[in-house]
């Protein structure tokens, strides 16, 4: 019985799925620490404008919105063929383990080094490798508990909008639903990490908070769109895996609907 049930495909690609996708949000927790210029990885000149009456903003964005987008379309791809409940399953043990990876970062990072780990990498530059350690794994608390609500907000956000816009349009339209959802889940994933762990937690001002909010939106905004087509290309490599019978009985019962 257990071994039919981890040989269906089905079951397979939901694990393969879900092993991903929490992978993914992890990575994109650990690396978040790092700010990097877009307009010098693109190599143009840094941007200097001014929204909101904050003055001097620049394409300035943590490394973890690199993957962030992909979550979005793991999401998308879940609830076309496995449902609300099924994106709503790998959110909470995607948010599980980040909480649980994180108490583990503050537990090494409060164990006692060894004297001659601090001085380890010395000729490298750094003095000190236990405050090296606490500064890449040391986030505040407000922006560990603004990333982890973010996470979970936008994701409900995303899988209402998308099943919403799948009722109305049945299988037809894939890119509108997916888009759709995406931009408008994004964007509350911007706002609300911002204003928890900035405006709550370090007390800037709405006006800085929503100029940040806005930038990183647009950079969002933007590879939701660029990313459209690889919603297409991972559904057709799934319906190969699957089978199109299989693939369009799991769609029709991901929207409630009897098989046919």
């Amino acid at each position: 019985m257990i071994n039919d049930i981890l040989k269906s495909k089905p079951t397979k690609l939901f694990i393969g799925i879900t092993a991903f996708f929490v992978a993914n949000a992890l990575i994109a927790e650990c690396i978040g620490g790092k700010i990097f210029s877009l307009e010098k990885l693109l190599g143009i000149d840094v941007s200097n404008f001014t929204l909101f009456g904050q003055s001097g903003l620049a394409f300035n964005l943590t490394c973890g919105v690199l993957l962030w987008p992909l979550e979005f379309v793991i999401t998308d791809i879940v609830n076309e063929y496995y449902g609300p409940k099924a994106v709503r399953r790998i959110s909470y043990t995607a948010i599980a383990l980040i909480a649980y990876a994180f108490v583990m970062f503050y537990a090494a990072m409060s164990i006692p080094p060894a004297d001659f780990w601090i001085v380890s990498k010395t000729e490298l530059g750094i003095n000190n490798m236990q405050t090296a350690f606490g500064g890449i794994f040391g986030q505040g608390m407000w922006i560990i508990l603004g990333s982890l609500t973010a996470f979970l907000v936008s994701q409900i956000v995303d899988v209402t909008v998308f099943h919403k816009i799948k009722q109305m349009t049945g299988e037809k339209w894939i890119w509108l639903r997916a888009t759709g959802s995406t931009l408008v889940s994004q964007l509350v994933d911007s706002f609300v990490v911002l204003f928890i762990a900035f405006k709550i937690g370090n007390g800037w001002s709405w006006q800085l908070v929503l100029a940040i909010c806005l930038v990183n939106y647009l950079y969002k905004f933007t590879m939701a769109i660029i990313l459209t087509p690889l919603i297409y290309i991972l559904e057709k490599q799934i319906e190969r895996y699957l089978g199109k019978q299989t693939a369009h009985q799991m769609k029709q019962a991901a929207m409630g609907k009897s098989n046919e």
